[in-house]
């Protein structure tokens, strides 16, 4: 069953279903795999940053105090166009995991999240 709200729960639900499809990803799975590593405690951290980072974004919870650009720019470089896939496979997993009023309402923010760090990063 689609969500009609958002919470805590179903954000972490979003970030998991998210990251497993960027792991299984022939494009993005690398880069990532490169910055976290291949085992599963190392992406831990992360993780638990993005389900703050999110809940920051849709909840106003107030939980992520970071700096997403700074992180972005401590990787080694990679083609712009990875920020594509990066939000196709968002929209999918936002589409799946939630209704289209609060998929749309995500994908709208990935969208401005994208376009700044791109704006940074080149």
């Amino acid at each position: 069953m689609k969500e009609s709200h958002i919470t805590e729960r179903n954000i972490e639900r979003l970030v998991d279903t998210f990251y497993a499809k960027i792991r299984a990803d022939k494009d993005l799975g690398p880069i990532f795999f490169r910055a976290m590593g291949d085992d599963p405690e190392m992406w831990k951290p992360h993780m638990q940053t993005m389900y703050d980072f999110w809940s920051s974004i849709m909840l106003n919870s107030g939980r992520y105090s970071g700096n997403p650009l700074q992180k972005h720019r401590e990787l080694p470089p990679f083609d712009r166009a990875l920020f594509g896939r990066w939000l196709d496979l968002f929209k999918k997993t936002a589409w799946q995991i939630y209704k289209e009023e609060v998929a749309n309402h995500f994908i709208k923010k990935s969208e401005r999240i994208a376009e700044s760090l791109k704006l940074g990063l080149y």
